[in-house]
């Protein structure tokens, strides 16, 4: 196996947002738009998930695998038309679960796994 690279780390949290190992790109902690309405958030953390896979060359049609997760699981309603118009048609594997998040204002964060095709 090559490298593991770890291209964004945080070290006050001690995590690393962004690994590539292999083929495999982890990418975690997607959110935005914190205290804005379900939808404005989940548009946010795409927009993060984006911007992270552009440190590495990718876009998110080299996503195969989302969780998202939402403070309420009846926000999920919201999520198919958004993914939708982001991934035309090229649509990872994903799953969705409720949970509490560490701060108020927060209700959707979603991490993914993207493959690079050598």
């Amino acid at each position: 196996m090559s490298e593991i690279k770890r291209i964004e780390i945080d070290e006050v949290w001690a995590d690393s947002t962004v690994i590539e190992a292999g083929h495999f790109v982890f990418i975690g902690y997607c959110m935005k738009n914190e205290g804005q309405d379900i939808k404005a958030q989940i548009m946010g953390a795409f927009e993060v998930l984006e911007q992270r896979l552009e440190m590495v060359g990718l876009t998110l049609e080299s996503v195969v695998k989302m969780d998202c997760l939402f403070k309420n699981i009846d926000d999920l309603n919201y999520l198919p038309e958004i993914i939708q118009n982001k991934f035309h048609g090229k649509y990872p594997t994903r799953k969705a679960f409720e949970t509490k998040f560490i701060r108020d204002g927060i209700d959707f964060q979603v991490d993914a796994i993207a493959y690079r095709q050598r």
